[in-house]
């Protein structure tokens, strides 16, 4: 691996002095060290400056050791902002004899050497920090990335699968070369057959791949996690297969990933669900307490026409989706205890919430919240499941399980038959890899990470709501974000939050809960500290909705400011009527932020210039020549009038809060699927129909109806909703929704429902 290492990373040295290119003694010292490191191989990066040296920090994230004066640490936050960014690089902290006793315990406990400029020579110096640059590069990696690059340099010759034997195949056509070259050689030479016993078995969870799910496990509290290859879509389905079976009730969150609705098509299991809040804006909001007490979920239950005939009358298993789509978390533990005396095993869908553990922002709001070892042995089994590769930095198709064991347990022996009836034998090892590197990079810099994110995210938000004052005072419009309108510090001083401290915003929890009352997030029946808006995920709110749920006189419908940004190159997460999902990610960078808020500025510049259409949008134009001679206002003002009219988002909000009756479960009905016993009908001939598959509207992309669901009454709000989208799709091409369970033919709207059985005559 070292070897390796020194192949493929450049081993820098950040070295910081006021003294750098001086003709001073310590000058001097410092100019021989770096010629000495120069010398093995080792770039060495100057700083004269506290500022400086702060800004290679924050930028570089490749340093393998720093030697920093202790008079530069005495006047600055240099060395607290590097043990921020990484806790473990070697730091050489140097001094003169008579400094020592001013140095704080603190500081002496994390400096890896002491550096005696004046005393040792410039060679012992550099040697000491080239041993220490490459043990650091040595032992960084994680334990499968590490065997994988060690299997690597062995250069074997295999007679295994697969077939392109390390990407040699590729070389024999010209296509192959060129495909091999684009991605480079290493990432074929790591994708390696389950015949290769080194790195141990995926599906036995042995070897360093064995090890690797221990460390996955160390890092995200659990008492064990799996790394499964498929995303959370299969993680979800592992989790219910090895958890309940046919006829056995499960409480579901309505606001479930097809992959929940999947599993119960799978399991035969009888399905009860959990309705979540919507607001005003459409915004799908948390299960409330009331309807997780005892008392409601066994009246759900006899209130449901599918558990008569189940295995008992108590339900095995709970999913509740955390954080949801728009960035609402609960008070984990809370849901625990509310549903402890109800269930034996709960289920947080975390797909979109990998990072939760490693910043103080979600204390307790997360599945695998607190200690392991302190969790009780008879409160419920725990499962979470995360899509690594969303929020975190992994691979697309890497996720993991982790599982946290109460009462009711399913050990691993047993849970891993369901893993292996889901998993590949042939994974690819370097999703592996990246499942175990992202669990790496947050317990090297996790706080760090997150806590950047926040602060991207808040500045964002806050720079927008001042732009939205401004406009506001001179009589015209601008976008906003979805968020309190008011803060309060600890001392209870009250800031609007465009003008709040953001370290008030970046650290404190409370400015992110949301209290009962309040007008901002528009749920009711909350308890204090339920439930709390996550600062990354940050819906840009367009005017059009007032906070009664009332249309606004004038408004700008979200999907047109999409497609103004999707011109620009600028993908957004979600779309709904009046709100746009933007997910700050650790990946996200100022310029990044920067671009998009250059781009809502033009935006409102040209709806109020009511630019030509066909200058900002001229592919939509091309494809739909209906809206030549339009400007950008007009155009914005005939959609909104529409939906005014159609009353679409009202239309929205009650569809969603109207539990369909059902008929069947969806394994009946995915039964009657396959055997072929459906038809696919319009709309206009769904009334009174069972449903054979879901109904997903995006937005909001949780269902409407669920497979073995009657669609209602011709005129009821399920169907109604439908035909809302149908003739918005038809007045505006260009605009259309994506609605999953939905083909669109000729401009109507079909779907599959099971056939009418025929009365015998």
């Amino acid at each position: 691996m070292e070897n390796r290492a020194a192949e493929t990373l450049s081993y820098k040295v950040l070295v910081v002095n006021e003294d750098l290119g001086k003709s001073t003694a310590v000058g001097r010292i410092c100019e021989a060290i770096r010629k000495e490191l120069i010398k093995r191989d080792i770039e060495v990066i100057e700083a004269v400056s506290a500022k400086d040296a702060r800004a290679v920090i924050l930028s570089e994230s490749g340093l393998c050791a720093i030697l920093v004066d202790w008079g530069m640490i005495q006047r600055s936050e240099v060395f607290t902002s590097f043990r921020k960014r990484n806790k473990d690089v070697p730091v050489f902290l140097t001094w003169d004899r008579d400094e020592h006793e001013s140095v704080p315990l603190d500081v002496m406990a994390a400096v890896t050497e002491i550096v005696f400029l004046l005393e040792d020579t410039p060679a012992f110096i550099a040697g000491r920090i080239e041993a220490a640059s490459r043990r650091f590069v040595k032992e960084i990696a994680p334990p499968m990335f590490r065997d994988l690059v060690r299997f690597n340099n062995v250069h074997e010759y295999s007679w295994h699968t697969p077939g392109h034997t390390g990407g040699v195949a590729f070389l024999k056509t010209a296509v192959g070369k060129s495909f091999l070259e684009y991605f480079g050689e290493n990432l074929f030479r790591s994708d390696l057959s389950i015949s290769v016993g080194d790195l141990g078995s995926l599906l036995d969870h042995t070897g360093s791949i064995g090890e690797s799910e221990r460390y996955i496990s160390r890092v995200f509290g659990s008492d064990r996690s799996y790394s499964v290859t498929n995303g959370s879509s299969t993680s979800n389905r592992i989790i219910y297969m090895a958890s309940i079976t046919a006829g056995d009730i499960a409480f579901c969150d309505r606001n479930c990933h097809k992959s929940v609705e999947q599993a119960m098509a799978m399991t035969g299991a009888v399905p009860t669900y959990l309705v979540p809040l919507r607001n005003y804006l459409g915004i799908i909001g948390p299960i409330p307490p009331f309807r997780l007490t005892p008392k409601a979920l066994k009246q759900l239950i006899k209130d449901s026409p599918l558990t008569k005939s189940a295995n008992s009358q108590q339900a095995l298993h709970a999913t509740v989706t955390n954080s949801t789509y728009d960035g609402v978390c609960y008070d984990a533990r809370r849901v625990v205890e509310l549903l402890d005396q109800s269930v034996d095993r709960i289920h947080f869908d975390e797909a979109w919430y990998g990072y939760a553990r490693f910043n103080n922002m979600y204390e307790g709001r997360y599945g695998m919240y607190g200690d392991a070892n302190d969790y009780p042995e008879n409160a419920p089994t725990v499962f979470t499941t995360h899509s690594t590769h969303k929020l975190l930095a992994a691979l697309s198709q890497a996720s993991y399980i982790h599982v946290r064991d109460g009462r009711s347990p399913i050990e691993h022996a047993r849970f891993n038959e369901s893993f292996m009836m889901h998993s590949s034998t042939s994974p690819l090892y370097t999703i592996i890899a990246s499942n175990e590197v992202a669990a790496a990079m947050m317990d090297e810099a996790g706080e760090f990470l997150t806590a950047e994110s926040i602060r991207e995210a808040v500045d964002f938000r806050q720079l927008v709501m001042r732009y939205n004052q401004e406009f506001s005072q001179k009589g015209t419009w601008f976008f906003s974000t979805w968020n309190p309108d008011i803060v309060k510090d600890k001392k209870g001083k009250k800031y609007n939050f465009a003008d709040a401290p953001p370290e008030l915003l970046t650290e404190d929890p409370n400015c992110w809960v949301m209290h009962p009352g309040e007008a901002w997030h528009g749920y009711s029946d909350l308890e204090e500290g339920y439930a709390l808006l996550d600062p990354i995920k940050v819906s840009v709110v367009c005017p059009g909705v007032n906070r009664d749920g009332s249309m606004a006189e004038t408004g700008i419908p979200a999907m047109l400011l999409v497609a103004y940004l999707g011109a620009r190159g600028i993908v957004n997460e979600k779309t709904t009527d009046f709100t746009v999902l933007f997910l700050f990610s650790i990946g996200v960078t100022k310029g990044k932020s920067g671009t998009l808020l250059n781009a809502m500025i033009d935006f409102k510049t040209d709806y109020d210039n009511n630019t030509p259409v066909h200058d900002i949008l001229p592919e939509l134009v091309q494809e739909n020549p209906e809206y030549d001679g339009m400007g950008l206002r007009d155009l914005s003002d005939k959609i909104f009038a529409h939906m005014k009219e159609s009353r679409q988002t009202h239309i929205q909000s009650a569809a969603f809060s109207t539990l369909p009756d059902p008929d069947m479960i969806p394994q009946t009905a995915y039964q009657e699927l396959v055997h072929n016993n459906v038809e696919q009908v319009p709309i206009s001939q769904l009334a009174n129909r069972t449903l054979a598959t879901s109904i997903v509207p995006y937005p909001p992309g949780i269902p409407l109806m669920m497979p073995g669901e009657n669609a209602g009454a011709a005129d009821g709000p399920l169907i109604g909703y439908l035909q809302a989208l149908q003739n918005f799709d038809k007045s505006f091409p260009g605009f259309g929704h994506d609605t999953h369970g939905v083909e669109n033919i000729d401009g109507e709207y079909y779907v599959y429902v099971l056939k009418q059985k025929e009365v015998a005559k």
